[in-house]
């Protein structure tokens, strides 16, 4: 196990904004950072990142904690692996403690897998360097193709031997379970005949390999290609779908590409693991793969969190480009700005990098660099020169381009632009675009039920109603120790004034005293002997307590960066409640609320009050059933008449002092 030790030092050393910065596209909002959500399709940004409190919050999936949390959720990490992902980061040591038998039969079956992936990384890679058979065939493969010692490294390059079990027998002599070598695919396992014994061979036995990592650099997956002219076997191989692994899911080499795709504010779309390689190694950094797949929304919303703007990069094969078009119009569709390169025929964005220098590479992207109108009419009006019904075709087709972006101002201005370069009119243009969009909200509405999300329906029944004003009440009081727990502020108090005369009453007399606010909340809930009644709230409570006990304050980042993580959660979601404020309207318009600081007193008063009165009506209404269900003159009926009347001089107080 880590040791405390460690975790507190990742703790004290770990920048939110750093961290979230690797993954997320952050731009300064005041004193916090804002960008789209990684957790959502979101156009208008909504994640809020704040360096002083160390915490974020997704206002569009409600999601939200410390550093920890934020990878644990983006990346799947457990509370360990976050650890010492952070550690590695940050250059910590790690101090272990030893784990007990049960402790290491816990360990969780995702990080097996990533364990298995990172060893058979690391076994190819050794292979390719070290092992005969490796340097002459996989290593003589990669130079050949031009890439550097340098370049290798920075991939993890590797080679699976032409070997069947070579792999398989190594991880197995080094302790790996099988199971976890068939889960993440390196091991194809078969039944034979023979139940009792099964066959175990590599998948990628004879394949160079190319590592597909995650965002924060884990290794999920593998791609690999065959080398021998074998028509029996496909040329590329990828690991298959798993735990860890989802193809949809990820871009190759976005891991290396993430921090350079932020800083150019573009992003680079080719197909292929050699075209992001051989981009790198002549200075383009900011390029990724859909590893010769059809483009998907996960893939792209990988992008949209880093940057609004893609350059597609096509070889010159006219029928691979087609195929490759569905692309454009759902980038589009997920509000992007989209250019296009098509580079000469015979050509891709790989050999056509070793063609030419770095810098005339970049040149030549710059140069030709089109707007995606020009593109598809440049491409398709070639078929369709001297054909008005193919003409036609095309228009429409570009149209139906232009309905995906779901900006309204920019499909003007891309309906202008077309009319210009196809010589149609502006309002059969927009006409064409008004029937399509309709066309398609027609559909969209058409869409049966059952193939809609069901939002959850909570009926607002009078139980509901008392036990969701219940944990408002309790959650405002938290929030306000959380907030305010150690200030020392002066508060208003109220005693009987002088009897002046039997019939007439006492009237309440006014005075000031000063109070540290958690002392004050803890001696009018203990007076009342009031305990919460949510589970988190109790415990968030109980800790406070103790601290104030012991070191006579109240340690926010105790909560923040608990190891519950749902104790981390809710304090954090509580602290960004105020944060929605910089996202909305009456920011943008300047218009300020007033400080919650202005009056204090006032609002842990509220709030104690306000708790009081839920638990009152809730004590009155149980005592009320009870008293329906027997004789009207069981005792019961005394106590609900002294909480009514308790209730009554409650609410007399409060007119008197107001």
């Amino acid at each position: 196990m880590i040791s405390r030790n460690t975790i507190d030092k990742v703790f004290e050393t770990a920048r939110v904004e750093e961290v979230i910065g690797e993954f997320v596209n952050l731009k300064k909002s005041g004193s916090n950072f804002k960008g789209l959500s990684p957790f959502s399709e979101e156009r208008t940004p909504s994640f809020m990142v704040s360096p002083v409190k160390q915490i974020w919050k997704d206002f569009s999936s409600g999601k939200g904690g410390n550093v920890i949390t934020f990878l644990m959720e983006q990346e799947h990490y457990s509370y360990p692996e976050a650890i010492r992902y952070l550690a590695r980061k940050y250059n910590i040591e790690i101090e272990e403690t030893e784990q007990t038998d049960e402790q290491k039969l816990q360990a969780d079956e995702r990080e097996s897998m990533f364990l298995v992936s990172e060893y058979a990384r690391n076994y190819f890679q050794k292979t390719l360097l070290e092992n005969e058979q490796g340097k002459a065939i996989g290593l003589t493969y990669f130079k050949e193709r031009g890439f550097t010692e340098e370049t290798i490294q920075k991939f993890e390059l590797g080679y699976a031997l032409d070997e069947w079990e070579a792999f398989t027998k190594e991880a197995l002599d080094k302790g790996y379970d099988l199971n976890f070598l068939e889960a993440t695919g390196l091991t194809i396992v078969k039944q034979t005949e023979e139940l009792s014994k099964t066959k175990k061979f590599d998948r990628f036995k004879g394949r160079v390999m190319f590592p597909i990592h995650s965002m924060s650099g884990r290794v999920l997956g593998f791609g690999g290609r065959i080398l021998t002219k074998d028509k029996n076997a496909a040329k590329y191989l990828n690991s298959p779908e798993s735990e860890i692994y989802h193809k949809s899911n990820i871009l190759y080499g976005i891991y290396f590409a993430k921090q350079s795709i932020a800083k150019q504010d573009n992003c680079y779309l080719v197909e292929g693991y050699t075209d992001v390689i051989s981009f790198h190694q002549s200075g383009i950094e900011n390029v990724v793969s859909s590893s010769g797949t059809a483009l998907t929304k996960e893939q792209i919303r990988l992008i949209h969190r880093l940057t609004n703007n893609v350059t597609m990069l096509f070889d010159g094969d006219a029928a691979g480009i087609r195929a490759s078009i569905r692309g454009i119009d759902l980038l589009l569709e997920q509000g992007l700005n989209v250019k296009v390169v098509l580079f000469p025929e015979g050509e891709d964005p790989d050999s056509f990098s070793k063609k030419v220098t770095p810098e005339e590479l970049k040149v030549y992207i710059e140069n030709e660099a089109h707007d995606f109108i020009n593109f598809k009419v440049t491409l398709l009006m070639k078929d369709a020169e001297n054909d008005p019904v193919k003409k036609a075709g095309l228009i429409r087709d570009i149209v139906i381009s232009i309905s995906k972006i779901p900006d309204r101002i920019q499909r003007e201005v891309y309906i202008k632009e077309c009319s210009k370069i196809l010589d149609i009119s502006e309002t059969v243009l927009f006409s064409e675009l008004a029937q399509i969009v309709k066309k398609e909200q027609r559909e969209a509405s058409k869409t049966p039920v059952y193939n809609k999300p069901l939002a959850p329906v909570l009926q607002k029944t009078p139980e509901f109603k008392e036990i969701d004003e219940l944990h408002k009440c309790e959650r405002e009081i938290i929030k306000i120790l959380l907030l305010y727990g150690n200030k020392d502020i002066e508060f208003e108090g109220y005693v009987p004034g002088e009897e002046v005369d039997d019939n007439e009453v006492k009237p309440l007399k006014k005075y000031h005293f000063e109070n540290v606010v958690s002392k004050e909340i803890y001696l009018n809930l203990q007076e009342d002997e009031i305990e919460f009644t949510d589970e988190l709230f109790q415990q968030i409570y109980y800790e406070m307590i103790h601290q104030l006990n012991q070191e006579e304050t109240i340690s926010v980042d105790t909560f923040v960066n608990n190891e519950d993580i749902r104790i981390a959660n809710l304090v954090t979601n509580i602290l960004m409640d105020d944060e929605k404020y910089a996202l909305s309207d009456w920011n943008r318009k300047k218009v300020y609320p007033p400080s919650k600081e202005d009056n204090l007193s006032k609002m842990v008063l509220d709030a104690i009050y306000n708790l009081r009165r839920v638990l009152i009506e809730k004590k009155i209404k149980s005592l009320i059933s009870e008293m329906e269900q027997e004789d009207i003159n069981n005792p019961i009926l005394d106590t609900v008449v002294n909480y009514t009347n308790l209730k009554q001089k409650l609410f007399e107080r409060l007119n008197r002092v107001i």
